[in-house]
């Protein structure tokens, strides 16, 4: 809501896609559904606690999987149960769900029905998965690491914030 002093000459577009044409303010609806739905997919698995950052990045990568993978602009709660084996496939370990990712973003047009402040919310999620570096398990280190050691205390590596959340995300579809 703009104030009086505050109204600008210009249509209301301050470039960030959160108003639309006439100066109003654009809700990125499909871009939440999508983060409710991952939400939901990620609590319903009791995978990780939803505080942690690993949390987070299976929520964005399965937002962007949902969001992306919504190419009619139409998921609703019925649906979401028939897009499952989708979400599997894509989401599956010997997919190239990254390049797809970007391949969608790059889009000038985005998925149907989405809006600018959509697909900006989509960008910044995709950006924080790709520069955010969460300590990991080393899963190519020597089985059984070193003597005397568990689970926990074994080698860690930095690893890109989607490739923690994909497996996680895949994971808690399938438990779904």
């Amino acid at each position: 809501m703009l104030h009086r002093g505050h109204e600008s000459a210009d249509d209301g577009d301050d470039g960030s896609g959160s108003r639309g044409d006439g100066g109003e303010l654009t809700v990125p609806m499909a871009w939440l559904y999508a983060e409710y739905v991952a939400d939901e997919l990620l609590r319903t698995g009791d995978l990780m606690p939803p505080t942690s950052f690993e949390f987070r990045a299976g929520r964005y990568a399965l937002a962007l999987t949902v969001f992306l993978s919504d190419t009619d602009g139409d998921l609703c709660g019925v649906q979401v149960v028939s897009r499952l084996e989708t979400w599997l496939s894509l989401t599956a370990y010997d997919q190239p769900w990254q390049e797809w990712v970007r391949a969608c973003l790059t889009q000038a047009a985005g998925p149907a029905g989405r809006t600018p402040a959509d697909l900006v919310l989509a960008r910044e999620a995709w950006r924080w998965l790709q520069e955010t570096e969460l300590l990991a398990p080393d899963l190519n280190a020597v089985p059984g690491g070193a003597p005397g050691t568990g689970e926990d205390e074994g080698p860690k590596v930095w690893t890109p914030a989607w490739q923690l959340g994909l497996p996680l995300g895949h994971l808690a579809i399938h438990l779904f």
